[in-house]
């Protein structure tokens, strides 16, 4: 009988109940993320910090302008306040008041910004652009920092033949101090499907850790060589088809090795991926998961369109140990588990028992590493795993389809694969689908798909509006009100069934990723439960953080806070990138 763990037991009552899960992360005492950033309409300074999950439901607090309280009454209603006429140059505290009485302890003073924050970058040669970032906080301050991946000019897709430069992985401050450098060296081909790195405290210290596969020649943060430095695996064509493969953990503070294994699930025979050239053989994807319910665990995979292999490790007193592997090609019936991966993948506790499940595009892994359902679709480039439904119990999963002879794209439930609706098959390669709560004009979330017209109802599937959202890419939460807002390329939009609202235009700034056009990361990492999204400048020179301004009356602790969206934001950078999705529905 497996053990149940007492924290795993109480994330399963407050699952049951209807709580969301919440997570052990952000790593350390997290801090308030104060932030006062100029309002655009030039009236003031709004000013907007993190309600935590440990804080009284009845508390309020006081804003201080250059140590001078503002408000006339404590603020209740919402964690921001727009200091109407100040001036640009203001300084502002908060603190908490609970029972009347006003905390002693003020947070940490902010200056205003003008319209968004720089964090400035520093390329690691020519050609280098700045790509995927990820947040944690590394050194137990309270307070995010930010991971970066910088990718070569000449990154390839894994179908692409040709060599690459080294793939760097920097960490920065947000005032812009570096405070590591890791080189993954020759023997780590550049490109999307290569390189998932995750940002965590695995070990519970209150400092995120790194995990990332590495291979012969990775040079560490504090100058350490994993494997053979001299070693050179690639062959005439860029690919790397030979030699040993890593998992390694390195330290947040300094970027030092903790930890490496042997990378599982090894290559072995190339051809048992799904061609013989090298190009599925080394996709991968990568995650954080709570698969006891109670400590985070790191999950690598490789292969989805036919092999799939998922591993779990647990990182504990600074050794990596395995948890569990699953291989489709073990199972009894392999045909059944095969082709059932995305580019992307989610984590979410589907059967709500307290434990992630690896939700793995067409088939979910549970959280003892068996299979827990497929559903007979197969793979596609986009994943959604939310609370889409109201009144109707537990998770839903919505997933577009590549194959062309399958229903384009479907709605299901999370705990047993089963399509709730689906549309029929267009004969094409659907590449986008999106599920979100986009519109008020509609009862719960919406869906929609590159390739089936109008907006759905998540519920039934049915055309609730002629006309379908401008994009099919991110969604955030960004104005005042209960719905996400459209995040594509370096733009923000508002849905309307007539047409959609230009909210903001991302200034200098450029997106990631090709056609994908993706930001560095969206997360929910300053201020209250709006969330921010980095975009690299176009020259890479910083990372260019934009947070909302618009008012709000909803009042509700920080989203990294919920278990499932702090998961997203640490898978957010794997492969296809999308966009995070809390455990609880919209209100």
């Amino acid at each position: 009988m497996r053990r149940t763990t007492m924290s795993a037991l109480l994330a399963a009552i407050l699952v049951a109940s209807g709580v969301p899960a919440v997570a052990a992360e952000p790593a350390g005492a997290a801090d308030r993320g104060l932030v006062s950033i100029r309002s655009v309409r030039g009236d003031g300074n709004f000013v907007s910090w993190r309600l935590l999950g440990s804080d009284a439901t009845d508390v309020a607090f006081n804003v201080y302008r250059d140590g001078v309280k503002v408000n006339r009454a404590p603020v209740t209603t919402a964690t921001s306040y727009l200091d109407a006429g100040a001036p640009a140059t203001a300084s502002y505290s908060v603190r908490q008041v609970s029972g009347g009485v006003e905390s002693a302890a003020a947070t940490r003073s902010v200056g205003t910004l003008a319209t968004s924050r720089d964090v400035p970058i520093q390329s690691p040669g020519s050609g280098y652009v700045a790509n995927d970032a990820s947040v944690g906080d590394l050194d137990g301050d309270g307070e995010y920092e930010i991971v970066l991946k910088w990718d070569p000019a000449d990154a390839k897709d894994n179908s692409q033949a040709g060599r690459t430069g080294n793939v760097y992985l920097d960490a920065y401050k947000l005032s812009g101090t570096r405070l590591w450098r890791i080189d993954l060296g020759r023997n780590i081909r550049a490109g999307a499907h290569y390189t998932q790195f995750q940002v965590f405290d695995y070990d519970g210290d209150g400092r995120a850790e790194i995990a990332v596969k590495t291979a012969d020649g990775t040079r560490s943060g504090t100058g350490q060589v994993i494997g053979n430095a001299n070693a050179d695996h690639r062959n005439s064509s860029g690919y790397i088809l030979t030699g040993p493969e890593f998992l390694s953990v390195f330290r947040g503070t300094d970027g030092a090795v903790l930890d490496t294994e042997n990378y599982v699930p090894p290559r072995g025979n190339v051809s048992s991926w799904g061609d013989n050239y090298g190009n599925r053989v080394d996709r991968f994807l990568a995650a954080t998961a709570y698969l006891d319910g109670a400590r985070p665990s790191i999950v690598m995979a490789r292969g989805y369109y036919t092999r799939s292999v998922i591993s779990a490790w647990d990182f504990r007193g600074g050794q990596l140990t395995r948890r569990w592997t699953f291989d489709s090609a073990s199972q009894s019936n392999r045909s059944a588990w095969e082709g059932k991966g995305n580019h992307n993948l989610s984590i979410a506790d589907v059967d709500a028992d307290g434990r992630d499940e690896v939700v793995y595009g067409s088939m979910t892994i549970d959280d003892n590493g068996r299979g827990l359902w497929q559903n007979n679709t197969h793979h596609g480039d986009a994943l959604h795993v939310g609370d889409f439904i109201p009144g109707r119990p537990g998770l839903e999963v919505f997933k577009p389809s590549e194959w062309k002879t399958e229903v384009t794209h479907w709605m299901g439930d999370a705990r047993t694969g089963q399509i709730i609706w689906s549309a029929p098959s267009c004969g094409c390669d659907n590449g986008r689908a999106v599920a979100a709560d986009v519109w008020a004009g509609n009862p719960g979330a919406e869906a929609w798909s590159s390739s089936v017209g109008g907006l759905r109802s998540a519920t039934t599937g049915a055309q609730v509006a002629a006309r379908k959202p401008g994009s099919t890419n991110f969604v955030i939460w960004w104005d005042g009100d209960a719905q996400r807002e459209l995040l594509n390329g370096t733009t923000i939009d508002k849905y309307g069934p007539n047409g959609d609202t230009r909210l903001l235009t991302g200034s200098g700034v450029a997106s990631n990723n090709g056609t994908k056009s993706t930001p560095a990361l969206q997360a929910d990492i300053l201020g209250d439960w709006r969330e921010e999204v980095i975009w690299r400048t176009s020259d890479s020179r910083a990372l260019r953080i934009y947070s909302t301004t618009e008012p709000t009356t909803i009042r509700r602790a920080s989203l990294m806070e919920n278990r499932q969206y702090r998961e997203a934001v640490a898978w957010q950078n794997t492969a296809y990138n999308q966009p995070p999705h809390p455990s609880f529905a919209s209100p």
